[in-house]
């Protein structure tokens, strides 16, 4: 080859544009569960809002915990919420009762005449602690298993769907088939206790076993809703 072809041939070569980056998809990007502690801590600050001794901030600190968490979970799935995905899917559930000021103001005095009656006062933390884990726990089920699209954007269309399904799923809870959470008890080979051991043994593992089997029924609920649910 001669020196003017060579040269002419290196400049062929710079001329050719380089090929575009990928563009980036949930499927390209990290992915990391949240740890069953963080969901935990999560729904531990969402209980706590609530016993702020003042009208408003409980619903606001619930929300700004909520909205957390649900940005959390986005984040670890190589997602990015929009503003108002990230306010739906942080909207308590008590958002189904009159909003405003003076409904809020309402509800705050109901709550503190409640909490004053002896084991009722719990009522409203538990309430907001569990609404937290459902909210945790059912947004990570959906982007880990029924998320089909490839944006990395999550917008207030999808979330509102998520948050459908939730509320039905809620609704649905107490209407599936599952197997009894006593059934298929491991059980040793020779049992060697005696019949009072034996009855508070069976207290004590029945009570083991209801939180898994009520977590299996909000799934099975869930995964129904979502498969019935539009936005």
């Amino acid at each position: 080859m001669s020196k003017n072809e060579d040269e002419l041939a290196k400049e062929a070569n710079h001329s050719v544009a380089p090929p575009p980056p990928s563009i980036a998809t949930p499927a390209t990007l990290a992915r990391k569960s949240m740890e069953p502690s963080r969901v935990g801590a999560y729904s531990a600050l969402g209980a706590v809002t609530t016993v702020v001794p003042l009208p408003w901030l409980p619903d606001v600190g619930l929300r700004r915990v909520r909205g957390a968490l649900a940005h959390d979970l986005a984040a670890r799935h190589g997602l990015s919420l929009t503003a108002d995905a990230r306010d739906i899917l942080a909207e308590p559930w008590t958002s189904m009762f009159p909003r405003g000021m003076l409904a809020q103001a309402v509800r705050f005095v109901g709550a503190r005449l409640i909490s004053r009656v002896g084991p009722l006062g719990w009522v409203s933390p538990v309430r907001a602690g569990l609404s937290t884990f459902v909210l945790g726990h059912l947004f990570e089920r959906y982007l880990e298993t029924a998320r089909t699209d490839r944006s990395i954007r999550l917008d207030a269309e999808e979330a509102r769907r998520v948050r459908k399904a939730m509320d039905k799923a809620l609704v649905l809870l107490f209407t599936q088939e599952t197997s009894s959470p006593w059934k298929n008890m491991p059980q040793p080979p020779e049992d060697l206790r005696n019949a009072s051991t034996q009855l508070m043994d069976g207290l004590v593992l029945s009570a083991a076993s209801l939180p898994g089997w009520v977590i299996e029924r909000l799934e099975a609920a869930f995964d129904e809703a979502l498969s019935t649910v539009r936005a």
